[in-house]
């Protein structure tokens, strides 16, 4: 299956998926939480182009080695294995959470 315009269709597919911008704030949040009192609201545009400078870089990257022969020829070879693994990881993710919520949600735990 040949997908025509890879790139946009991934630009589109990333800014249009509304897991991305939580899990970006989330992120985000944890990694100034211990310099929090040292930011104002005049070093948010610095902020704001360090963001986007590593955005760049690490989309760069990534398209890197995505990119390389290598990796599509591996991905290619080992398509559906590879596929049937992330569902498998995320459906233990899944379970990981309702582990760990049922004990709250069935009135378990001591508050």
């Amino acid at each position: 299956m040949a997908v025509e315009r890879p790139y946009r269709r991934g630009l589109i597919f990333g800014l249009t998926n509304p897991k991305g911008y939580p899990v970006a704030l989330a992120t985000f949040t944890a990694l100034l939480a211990g310099s929090s009192n040292a930011l104002d609201f005049h070093a948010l545009p610095a902020l704001l182009a360090v963001s986007f400078l590593g955005f760049l870089v690490a989309d760069i990257i990534l398209i890197g080695i995505i990119g390389a022969s290598v990796v599509r020829r591996f991905y290619r070879r080992h398509e559906l294995a590879i596929v049937r693994l992330s569902g498998v990881l995320f459906m233990g993710f899944a379970v990981q959470a309702v582990w760990h919520a049922a004990p709250g949600l069935l009135g378990l735990r001591k508050p």
